[in-house]
């Protein structure tokens, strides 16, 4: 990297003797230019973001500029963290100085710098998790020299709604957290909320955000949702309280490990029977996470409407047709049943969760 010559103006005010008794109020300006050498050290990402999947891996591009008459450093540090919603507490990832290497917290074993030359700090992650979705940034420190980039990490996956047994707005945020856990899923990020409006998400009910805001995409403006008056979008109620306020919540998952299926039985199923029958098979009964998944990242499609581990029913169509879904690909939901009735059958999923 070439120094850079930066001018700074200084100015002066200074009273000049002989036209201060003149003009008492003239004041002359003098102005000094002083120069020195610009940053030699600079930090920088080649893309900005990094899109990968669940249980794949994923390289953070970071590289060095160190201009070449800096003495050598074996004591430079490279620092990676992970920037968390607020924007004001970082998670610290990974650091090396020299030999000196490690890892912290769920990164520890899964994080190493690639290493392809002594100026590459990019970061790679193996076994990516839900959790892993986010902003990051790298810091290098070279003595009195430093330097900052920022790079985001998207998943492959799908964005849904939720809502328990219990009800619409019964949940506040750790209980939406929860939730969303609980159907192999994490509370979705503002951005893929956005990203599931732009593709067509129209939800007229208020759920959590990641970052402790409430939101709805309306993609079709009525009145239950904001009014016919407004324009589509995604409705804000700003950040609420995470214990006392209630809500649905927004999901999201990605990529599994693992089989998704319906399981064929000569007969319909209580609840319990289903989780029987799923155990029997060598699988367990799968999550609402799991048909998402499987409904839009591999096209799973099947109209019959089975049992989920939530004690809900639904199905899933990738291709609209008359009885199944008519006029969308979706997942169809059947409601939350009494579970001693034998009217469905169920969908297991057997592998890693």
């Amino acid at each position: 990297m070439i120094p850079v010559l930066i001018c700074v103006l200084i100015s002066l005010t200074v009273a000049d003797s002989d036209l201060d008794t003149a003009y008492p109020d003239l004041e002359l300006s003098r102005t000094i230019y002083v120069t020195e050498n610009g940053p030699q050290l600079s930090v920088v990402a080649k893309e900005s973001k990094v899109v990968s999947r669940r249980g794949g891996n994923a390289t953070l591009p970071c590289r060095i500029q160190r201009y070449p008459s800096m003495p050598p450093n074996h004591k430079m540090r490279i620092k990676w963290t992970k920037l968390t919603s607020d924007y004001l507490k970082e998670v610290d990832v990974f650091v090396a100085m020299d030999f000196h290497k490690r890892s912290y917290g769920s990164f520890h074993g899964r994080v190493h710098l690639q290493g392809s030359s002594p100026m590459d700090a990019s970061l790679v992650i193996t076994e990516l998790t839900l959790e892993d979705y986010g902003r990051y940034k790298c810091e290098v420190i070279d003595g009195l020299e430093d330097g900052t980039a920022v790079v985001s990490l998207d998943l492959e996956g799908v964005l849904f709604p939720y809502f328990p047994r219990l009800g619409r707005y019964n949940l506040n945020f750790y209980d939406a957290e929860k939730a969303c856990r609980d159907q192999d899923a994490i509370v979705a990020s503002f951005d893929q909320l956005f990203d599931a409006w732009s593709g067509g998400l129209d939800w007229c009910n208020a759920g959590w955000l990641s970052d402790g805001s409430v939101q709805y995409p309306i993609t079709t403006p009525r009145e239950p949702c904001g009014g016919k008056s407004t324009v589509p979008g995604i409705r804000n109620y700003g950040l609420r309280d995470k214990e006392k306020n209630h809500y649905d919540v927004f999901c999201f998952t990605s990529h599994y490990k693992g089989r998704f299926y319906y399981l064929i039985h000569p007969s319909k199923l209580t609840y319990d029977e289903a989780v029987g029958a799923c155990q029997k098979d060598g699988a367990q009964i799968a999550k609402v996470g799991q048909m998402y998944a499987a409904w839009k990242l591999l096209g799973y499609d099947r109209c019959d409407a089975g049992w989920l581990a939530d004690g809900s029913v639904r199905y899933p169509i990738a291709n609209p047709r008359r009885r199944c879904s008519p006029t969308e690909a979706a997942v169809r939901f059947s409601g939350f049943p009494d579970k001693k009735h034998k009217l469905y059958g169920v969908y297991c999923f057997s592998g890693h969760d």
